[in-house]
């Protein structure tokens, strides 16, 4: 057991995890050890996971607390287990719960090599008095053409930290008193890296203090998904209660912008606390409703007809040779066979799915229709749909109006898709494919859903702690169009806090590479939230959009296309769906079809 240090002043975050990566420097910094890079797991010097019935055997924190093994295990994070997040593979330490599992950043140099746009870690911070707020230090990646950059990394506490930004969440604490209903969390933390430079080894941050001590479990790179593109992509907006579903077969519609010679999807089980077990899962061209053009083409997981999907993470299916259309509309059949009873759901999908029976058993197979006796309006666990090739993607950041709430259903009228239409039509600029990632009722600084538990809140996290899951880890991004903040103001968001949130939003995504697009926020007088005072803090985000000073690399201006030339703090009738606050089919065309396509072109 390391001995308790009293508590004293130490880099930390607050409310979330904080990236940056700092000025490109020639040498690793003053006081960084050069000695011969080991793999992480050589380095390890702290257990973090003890059984239930030994609670004592572990120390994470310096005062006796631990993870549980029971835990992690109901979690689906068993020693050894590949764990993918936000795009990377990461493998949860084969010696946990048996040897030391983690290691204490204080300068150690890891061995990690390979190209990547992004370095990944799997992490925590810890405090010997209890829940703190969060570790934070400075660490440098070498590269292997003898340059080096240094990164920020900050990991919440593993028992105050957020739970809108948390990788996994667990129930209990161990301690040699035993076993305490508290909450503990493991975070997945990501920094860029300098693109298309090969990485030699990463160096650790310093130990930030006495504090606190950040602890790394594991450390991927993130590889640019070279040859795809995203066709399709929904936000995982919430974690609720259904059925039980029980050995029954999910038949999703999904409408593609970009086409290609091959497909994989994207299943992911956010929020969960539980794992989800996937028995096989299909593709296939919709005929109508519930009936496939020809037999479903299975789809494999890592060679096998299904897969589990630890509670948090994700599974990405092998590639099939299934000519995918553009502008078209597939279904994706899922089998549960397990009894489920909360997803992780898009909820607004203003297309109609469908379910079988209870007790059914494998329906992904079916052309036709007749045993989906049941109807969906949500997505559950499907978020993306790559193609082979492409150009890349354009990623639609934003609320309802970006989610096409009040559009009509199992139309594809979403300004979204009038957008991709539009892309396909022309030739002047890459045929981008464009993804979705619009929650209805999303907020940019707040959280709606708070990130963990069952709920009937289907707002979605903030979009500051949606970031790395919903734009920065799709396929193929290139450019992020930000069209969001009126749910911010609507709920009493200063328009200082709404500015702040969305440059934070959009230094990240530069900062990532991306190019990012700013769009004006449009009026909504009318609806029993906008009022008088909404509208003059409305005014005030529009013209620091428009006039950002660098912030966002072109502007759409989105207010001018909808509003009332007459009463400009209102929607043009034409445009009104009729709640004064979302554009119906004709003002959703009309914000698409006012976009200079250059302007999503860096």
């Amino acid at each position: 057991m390391r001995v308790a240090r009293p508590w004293a002043a130490a880099g930390t975050i607050a409310g979330g995890v904080t990236l940056a990566l700092l000025a490109p420097s020639p040498a690793a910094p003053a006081g960084v050890p050069a000695h011969k890079p080991l793999p992480l797991e050589r380095l390890f010097d702290n257990r973090a996971v003890s059984d239930d019935t030994r609670p004592g055997d572990a120390d994470f924190d310096g005062a006796g607390a631990s993870l549980s093994a029971q835990d992690l295990g109901a979690a689906g994070w068993t020693p050894g287990r590949d764990i993918a997040l936000d795009a990377v593979r990461l493998t949860w330490p084969r010696s946990a719960g048996a040897r030391p599992d983690n290691v204490i950043a204080d300068g150690q140099a890891v061995r990690l090599r390979g190209r990547g746009e992004a370095l990944t870690f799997l992490v925590a911070s810890s405090s010997p008095n209890g829940p703190g707020a969060g570790a934070s230090g400075v660490g440098t990646v070498r590269y292997r053409d003898g340059s080096s950059r240094p990164y920020t990394l900050s990991a919440p506490d593993w028992r105050a930290g957020p739970a809108a930004t948390k990788a996994v969440g667990l129930p209990h604490l161990n301690t040699a008193a035993g076993q305490r209903q508290e909450t503990a969390r493991l975070y997945a933390v990501t920094v860029p890296l300098e693109r298309g430079r090969e990485v030699a080894s990463v160096v650790l941050p310093r130990d930030p203090g006495p504090a606190a001590d950040l602890h790394v479990f594991a450390a991927a790179l993130r590889r640019p998904a070279y040859g795809w593109t995203g066709s399709w992509a929904a936000s995982t907006a919430g974690y609720t209660k259904v059925g039980p579903w029980t050995d029954q077969t999910l038949r999703l519609v999904v409408h593609t912008s970009a086409g290609g010679p091959g497909a994989r999807i994207r299943l992911e089980n956010t929020f969960a606390a539980s794992p989800v077990r996937i028995g096989r899962a299909t593709v296939a061209l919709q005929a109508s409703g519930a009936s496939a053009q020809g037999a479903p083409v299975p789809l494999t997981f890592g060679g096998r007809p299904g897969t589990a999907i630890p509670a948090g993470a994700q599974a990405f299916s092998d590639p099939v040779d299934f000519p995918v259309p553009a502008d078209a509309n597939l279904l994706v059949s899922i089998h549960l066979p397990d009894p489920v009873e909360a997803v992780p759901v898009h909820s607004q999908a203003t297309q109609r799915s469908y379910l079988s029976a209870a007790g059914s058993g494998d329906r992904t197979g079916d052309a036709g229709a007749e045993s989906f006796t049941g109807t969906l309006t949500t997505w559950p666990f499907l978020t993306g749909i790559d193609v082979r090739g492409g150009p890349g993607s354009v990623v639609a950041l934003g609320d309802s109006i970006t989610d096409g709430t009040k559009s009509t259903n199992d139309a594809n009228r979403r300004w979204p898709d009038v957008l991709s239409r539009r892309l396909l039509g022309q030739s002047e600029v890459p045929a981008y494919g464009v993804l979705n990632a619009g929650i209805s009722a999303n907020r940019v600084v707040a959280d709606r859903y708070p990130g963990e538990g069952v709920s009937t809140d289907t707002g979605g996290v903030s979009t500051r702690h949606r970031l790395e899951r919903d734009v920065l880890a799709q396929t193929g991004a290139r450019t992020v169009v930000v069209f969001q903040g009126i749910n911010d103001l609507r709920w009493g968001s200063s328009a200082e806090e709404l500015i702040a949130g969305l440059r934070s939003v959009a230094a990240r995504m530069r900062e990532r590479g991306l190019r990012v697009v700013g769009a004006t926020i449009a009026p909504c007088e009318g609806e029993s939230l906008c009022t008088a005072d909404a509208d003059v803090r409305r005014s005030a985000v529009n013209a620091f959009i428009r006039d950002s000073g660098g912030v966002f690399d072109a502007v759409l201006d989105f207010d001018a296309v909808v509003r009332d030339p007459e009463h400009p703090a209102r929607i043009l009738p034409a445009y009104d769906s009729g709640d004064h606050l979302h554009p119906g089919d004709a003002g959703l065309r009309a914000l698409a079809d006012s976009i200079d396509l250059r302007k999503l072109v860096g």
